[in-house]
């Protein structure tokens, strides 16, 4: 009777063991959604670039150039808010022929425009106090928010679909999600563009700028219970 009892506990906890190591068929895939939009929003990357040998005359020159630049800002209705320095250096280099040592001093600033039909008489500005180097623009979206939720429920509702498509086949059917991760391609995404011309506003028929249209995706992985 013992040896029965026994051998009925070995087969039970067997039974269940193997019930427990096998795997829970699923179908894994990854969804994908997009959202355009024409940005209404850029920001300026500008920079004063001074070289020379003397240290302090090339700060004064700078920031002679800055202040100018705060001011036309000013004027123009920007806020404080939309104006930040990004970096301020000196750095020095060696002349191997003169046997001399310059300096190069810089100072960045990035300026919000919320407004872009003020783009072209901002950038004229701009260039007009002294600046000397753009080193780019951003264009953004203030829906920015709203527009990545948007793209993330268009990922998932395309997973879902693939994994239908996917059990279809097989004539089976897709159950609960079992797991879900957003996938990113670089820790700061930059947006694309598709270019649209954007003509100056003065109406000269001048134009420096193409507004493009703006794509915004979410990429994610998810796992189905298959049925």
């Amino acid at each position: 009777m013992k040896t029965i009892t026994t051998l009925l506990i070995l087969a039970i906890t067997t039974t269940t063991m193997m019930a427990q190591n096998t795997p829970t068929p699923t179908v894994d895939v990854t969804g994908e959604g997009i959202v355009r939009v024409v940005p209404d929003e850029v920001t300026i990357n500008i920079r004063v670039e001074n070289t020379g040998e003397n240290t302090k005359s090339l700060k004064e020159q700078n920031d002679a150039t800055i202040n100018d630049v705060l001011k036309f800002l000013k004027k123009m209705n920007i806020e404080d808010k939309d104006v930040r320095t990004e970096y301020m250096n000196l750095t020095k280099n060696y002349d191997y022929n003169s046997k001399t040592y310059t300096f190069a001093a810089n100072q960045s600033l990035s300026v919000k425009l919320r407004d872009l039909k003020k783009y072209e008489q901002v950038m004229k500005g701009l260039v007009d106090t002294g600046i000397n180097r753009i080193d780019g623009v951003d264009f953004s979206s203030t829906n920015k928010a709203a527009l990545e939720s948007q793209a993330r429920k268009k990922a998932i509702e395309n997973a879902q679909m693939k994994a239908k498509e996917y059990a279809g086949v097989l004539n089976q059917s897709v159950g609960k999600a079992v797991s879900i991760s957003e996938f990113s391609n670089t820790p700061t995404p930059r947006p694309m563009y598709k270019m649209a011309a954007m003509s100056d506003s003065s109406g000269s028929g001048d134009q420096s700028i193409a507004l493009g249209e703006m794509e915004i995706k979410s990429t994610v992985n998810v796992s189905f219970l298959l049925n």
